[in-house]
């Protein structure tokens, strides 16, 4: 007894082969087209960006002398300390705070009594410097103009 293969069977068998048969030529096109190892080589340029082109073998190179090196701050130059003008225009003494207006300026600055040398009261013209407190600059050193 014989085995015959029916009609649908065969044409499954032809589909299967010709599958196979055109898995293995795109295989050997894959390998014909495949490139060498140059082809595969990507490179970056100075600026970042990607480029097929190898650099510049003989980019000169810019000298530099060790010594012109700085690596530190440079020195500040001794400069006058400003003195800054101003009226006492609020000073709670019972509290020991108040604010001075710049004279130069529109700036108002805190100041709280420890920061006063001479004795003040509102409307003096006074005398002083700035430092950074909590919430903005603060006078400090603050002496009654004379």
């Amino acid at each position: 007894m014989a085995k015959s293969m029916t009609a649908g069977k065969r044409e499954n068998e032809k589909k299967r082969l010709a599958k196979r048969e055109e898995k293995l030529k795109r295989k050997e096109g894959r390998k014909s087209t495949k490139g060498s190892f140059d082809d595969m080589i990507a490179y970056v340029d100075e600026y970042g960006m990607i480029t097929s082109t190898p650099p510049e073998e003989n980019i000169k190179k810019q000298e530099i002398n060790v010594e012109e090196v700085m690596i530190s701050t440079p020195k500040k130059e001794d400069e006058e300390p400003v003195i800054l003008r101003g009226r006492v225009e609020f000073f709670n003494e019972a509290r020991g705070f108040g604010f001075i207006k710049d004279l130069a300026g529109i700036e108002k600055y805190f100041f709280h009594v420890n920061n006063v040398v001479t004795e003040v009261k509102e409307g003096n013209i006074v005398t002083f410097d700035l430092e950074r407190g909590a919430k903005g600059m603060n006078a400090v050193n603050i002496n009654l103009e004379r």
